[in-house]
């Protein structure tokens, strides 16, 4: 089938779908038993990344149990770095950590040449879920990604995660130079990873930048509009025809600056924001992706249900793509995602 014919991409190019394309954030993961046999199998959660059987696998999981229109590849946002030569490991519990980058010699000491050699496994992943969706889903969107500079930076700088990743804005205040010299090297990176993608198969990117809202205005033009105008500027040059997804998490009053100038044909919305106020500043040919709680799959039922009426209704009459603000959290029943997938497409 081509692209063009795929719902999600016909909602990237401007098309108001209806009912909306669906898949959701963190839709291959830990709520899923498959998922979790599979975890099992791999290990460690780099060696899971990195497997190309058992990455498309994971990916192609909720497509055959939800028939979503877009399968995200599985992955994580921290690859950039660890492709760099940043030492990451996935502790339970704990999350991702680093050691912590803080001076120019940290900046200096990553290894751009690594990284094609480092993301060939992710890239066979990709081409093995692009072979299988062209098999038994060929309306269903590969979706690649990357995480935006900011927020992959943030991890780089604290050393693992944070509430205010305040070592990281520190960095940025005080020594401008090492931070730019950092943020330059992600842009870069990050387009040569989801150039590569696309060249590997996906149909379209998208790009993670789940800390933006902790920036002062200021600080986010400089470090997420900017970052994310760059990227796609570059990855438009090499392939015109595929879309960017942004996802500036918090953006707030500045969502529609971001949507309006960096070249996104879509934007993801956190649960905070309201869609009619983001219909209003975000120009209308571009995508609304959103917005609907995690918790509300947690909760399931008359909940649910309202919750997701107030999303579709939010969406109506306008390119869009039902989405939830964030990732789907682990405790929720695989069920409850099954019925809200019966109400979208009942719309």
């Amino acid at each position: 089938m081509e692209r063009s014919a795929k719902p999600l991409l016909r909602a990237l190019s401007g098309e108001a779908v209806w009912p909306p394309p669906l898949w959701l954030m963190r839709q291959a993961g830990r709520y899923l038993p498959e998922y979790r046999r599979v975890r099992a199998q791999a290990g460690d959660f780099i060696a899971l990344c990195t497997t190309p059987d058992l990455a498309a696998e994971v990916t192609l999981q909720p497509i055959r149990r939800y028939g979503f229109d877009g399968a995200i590849l599985f992955s994580d946002i921290l690859m950039v770095p660890w492709a760099l030569g940043q030492g990451l490991a996935y502790r339970e519990g704990e999350g991702p950590m680093l050691p912590p980058l803080r001076s120019a010699e940290d900046v200096a000491a990553l290894q751009p040449t690594r990284l094609p050699g480092a993301i060939a496994p992710i890239l066979e992943t990709v081409r093995r879920v692009r072979a299988g969706l062209a098999q038994d889903f060929p309306d269903c969107t590969l979706i690649g990604f990357a995480g935006a500079p900011f927020t992959v930076a943030c991890y780089m700088v604290e050393g693992s995660g944070s509430r205010d990743f305040a070592a990281t804005r520190t960095l940025a205040l005080t020594q401008p130079e090492v931070f730019d010299r950092l943020m330059a090297l992600l842009v870069d990176a990050t387009v040569t990873y989801l150039s590569a993608q696309i060249d590997a198969g996906a149909d379209a990117v998208m790009l993670f930048d789940t800390w933006a809202g902790i920036l002062s205005p200021m600080q986010f033009r400089r470090f997420v509009i900017a970052p994310a105008r760059a990227i796609i500027a570059a990855l438009r040059a090499r392939h015109p025809s595929v879309p960017v997804i942004g996802f500036p998490r918090l953006a707030g009053l500045l969502v529609g600056e971001y949507a309006s100038t960096t070249g996104v044909a879509g934007i993801g919305l956190d649960t905070s924001m309201d869609l009619a106020l983001a219909g209003a500043a975000v120009p209308s040919g571009i995508a609304l992706q959103g917005n609907l709680d995690p918790l509300s799959l947690v909760a399931g039922g008359a909940a649910l249900r309202q919750e997701a009426a107030g999303v579709l209704a939010g969406l109506r009459g306008r390119p869009a793509i039902f989405n939830l603000g964030h990732g789907i959290v682990p405790q929720t029943p695989p069920e409850h995602v099954g019925a809200l997938v019966e109400q979208v497409r009942a719309t």
